[in-house]
């Protein structure tokens, strides 16, 4: 029975929350993974988890388990990277999790360097919006786009993402010029959920000052394609990520509004787990990040980024 293998399939289970989870986080079959942690119950003779149609929770000697088999593991990684640190080379399998809008446009372009430069590393792309704590979501590195919010991890900067508030010219050759930010509630507005939720968007003007501006929400999506779809259909007007509005602006397929006032950027955040020290692996591609993203987001034009 290799213990060590069986603890990190129950690391994983417990942060994950589900064994589905869990399995494909490890590429096992979902009955395997179940099967290994009745293996380990059996093995210590206690029960670890207690199972419910929709939820695992940990019993008292779980929670216990749990964290003296976290705090080996790290231990056990650390030796191993103490190792990866005699050389230059990364290898293995980083989980990285992304906000989705930059994950697809930016993010790609980072990561065939990334391998270009450590051909043996393997990279597992998650993408979603969601602010959470990289060790709750199961990840390595968690590149996050916003204000952060409370969480037991530690943030690493990695620069800005600007935001452009743009239509077409057709919408507005329909329903007139937008001259001032008064203007903008008279017009349909398409949102990505969990962005201007009170119908309020900031806006810097000429003098630097930021104001809330009123907006009317007329449709809001879980994800950025349909969003810059129906504004690139003229169905109304929206707020997009510069990187990918770029190209639709220098070629006259959408218009800046407002070109003297300005929406907030986006922090970008490399968040890690607050565990210490960091692994020499992590770090390596912390810097590799430091390094290429703030170059790839200088690509405005949004097919250079794959050149």
């Amino acid at each position: 029975m290799d213990l060590l293998a069986m603890m990190r399939i129950y690391v994983r289970v417990v942060e994950r929350g589900t064994m589905s989870a869990a399995a494909r986080d490890l590429d096992l079959g979902q009955p395997a993974v179940s099967e290994r942690i009745d293996r380990l119950e059996k093995f210590l003779g206690v029960r670890l988890l207690t199972r419910s149609s929709r939820t695992l929770t940990c019993t008292h000697e779980g929670r216990a388990f749990y964290e003296n088999s976290r705090e080996l593991l790290q231990a056990a990684d650390k030796a191993v990277h103490s190792l990866a640190q005699m050389d230059h080379t990364l290898n293995g399998t980083i989980r990285i999790a992304s906000a989705q809008c930059f994950g697809e446009i930016v993010l790609p372009r980072v990561l065939l360097r990334m391998q270009a430069k450590y051909p043996e590393l393997k990279i597992d792309l998650v993408l979603n919006d969601a602010i959470v704590d990289p060790l709750t979501e199961g990840v390595d590195i968690s590149l996050r786009l916003g204000r952060l919010t409370e969480g037991a991890y530690i943030a690493y900067p990695l620069g800005i993402v600007e935001r452009i508030l743009v239509a077409t010219p057709s919408y507005l050759s329909r329903h007139g010029n937008i001259n001032k930010p008064a203007d903008l509630s008279r017009h349909p507005f398409i949102r990505v959920k969990g962005v201007f939720n009170n119908d309020h968007m900031p806006l810097s003007g000429p003098d630097a000052s930021v104001d809330s501006v009123r907006i009317r929400t007329m449709m809001t999506t879980s994800h950025w394609r349909p969003m810059y779809e129906m504004i690139s259909a003229s169905s109304g007007i929206g707020v997009v990520q510069k990187p990918a509005c770029a190209a639709a602006l220098q070629q006259g397929k959408l218009v800046r509004l407002l070109p003297r006032y300005t929406v907030p950027a986006f922090p970008l955040n490399a968040l890690v787990p607050a565990q210490r020290p960091l692994s020499p692996r992590i770090t390596r591609i912390i810097e590799v990040l430091r390094d290429e993203i703030p170059r790839a987001l200088l690509k405005e034009d949004k097919a250079s980024l794959f050149s």
